[in-house]
């Protein structure tokens, strides 16, 4: 990736939206360039999607919690597919450590997370933490100049 590549991720990450015309004003190149760029981003996988940003609260979801689980590799077999059919679940990650899930959910409500949870508790010993607020939101990963 080249200084423009990078400009470009760096662009889209901030504005999917940005058309080819003014993407091309800001790099200084052709819009059919950019096109031509942001299609080899594509191929390469650095670019995987481009996404709305939504306000969950707006939506009915007042609760985020992240839930550890700790769990057996063995049931990690059965729990992976299993947590991929809950759409709530914003991200699923297996880490090191005693607890050996965790998890990014959203809920509209405490009880909806409790229900949640009972579900999750079948397959291992869980702990919950409840978001109060949001610091650092979610963001792009800063592309380096190197």
């Amino acid at each position: 990736m080249d200084k423009v590549d990078k400009l470009l991720v760096q662009l889209l990450q901030q504005n999917a939206r940005y058309s080819l015309k003014e993407l091309s004003e800001q790099v200084y190149l052709s819009s059919p360039a950019v096109a031509f760029r942001i299609n080899k981003l594509e191929e390469k996988k650095i670019i995987t999607g481009y996404h709305a940003e939504v306000n969950p609260e707006q939506l009915g979801y007042h609760i985020t919690a992240y839930i550890s689980v700790a769990m057996s590799p063995k049931k990690k077999q059965v729990f992976l597919p299993f947590i991929a059919e809950f759409p709530n679940v914003l991200e699923c990650s297996v880490v090191a450590g005693e607890k050996s899930v965790i998890l990014k959910a959203m809920f509209p409500s405490t009880e909806a997370l409790d229900t949640f949870i009972g579900k999750v508790q079948k397959f291992g010993p869980t702990e919950s933490q409840i978001v109060l607020s949001e610091v650092v939101p979610s963001r792009g990963i800063t592309v380096s100049e190197n």
